[in-house]
């Protein structure tokens, strides 16, 4: 039998147990996720964007755009088929790699017949993923190079496109912290604004990996129209 003073004790810790429980994992979570809910809605879910009532992306995640009036993403090694969200990862293949080397000289290959028009060398971010494989983001540099391409594939001046993707850079956040920078889907959603929608590009197949989990937003070479 145990004795008073043990017994005491023993109550004392399941009532400190029950009460961190309750306080940790039932009141604080659901403190938390109402005050997001109701200061920041759009980030608690994902940042997620919407285009002619569906959601095509989030503002976080990258994703694959091959039709060429588009600006065209970073390389990903997420996931089978890359850009998969619920594989986020790099290559893990190192410089001395013939793998690596094959990859990086035929997106080359494919960057410099795509972009004839292009000033100057393909960015080296084009033909690098980033560790995540799922960077939403490009340099202005990378996707200034891109302008040619863009502009000849929508029958417009590249001057126009400049300006549209000019006005999309996010600058360094609080002044100083990373680089400036230009997210690919918003820039993308903003040209199909400007200057309408362009013909889907017979190799503007959706990029989407086997693994991507149901309900996620869709990877695709053309963005969805807009309801008439």
């Amino acid at each position: 039998m145990l004795g008073a003073p043990m017994a005491n004790v023993i109550v004392v810790a399941l009532r400190a147990t029950l009460f961190t429980l309750v306080l940790t994992g039932l009141v604080y979570p659901l403190a938390m996720t109402g005050l997001c809910q109701a200061l920041f809605h759009a980030r608690a879910n994902g940042s997620l964007v919407e285009h002619g009532g569906k959601v095509v992306g989030s503002e976080l995640i990258g994703q694959s755009f091959s039709n060429p009036a588009y600006f065209q993403s970073r390389p990903s090694a997420a996931g089978q088929n890359g850009y998969d969200a619920a594989s986020s990862s790099g290559s893990n293949l190192g410089t001395t790699s013939q793998k690596l080397k094959d990859r990086v000289t035929r997106d080359l290959e494919r960057l410099q017949k795509d972009n004839p028009s292009a000033p100057g060398a393909v960015p080296d971010e084009l033909v690098t993923a980033s560790a995540s494989g799922l960077d939403p983001h490009l340099s202005p540099a990378a996707a200034r190079w891109q302008v040619p391409r863009i502009a000849k594939a929508r029958g417009v001046a590249p001057e126009r496109v400049r300006s549209t993707l000019d006005t999309h850079v996010e600058e360094r956040d609080l002044g100083f912290l990373g680089e400036p920078r230009i997210n690919v889907l918003a820039v993308n959603l903003a040209l199909d604004k400007q200057f309408g929608q362009p013909p889907e590009s017979p190799a503007a197949a959706p990029a989407v990996s086997a693994a991507r989990p149901s309900g996620s937003p869709p990877v695709a070479g053309t963005l969805p129209s807009p309801p008439k």
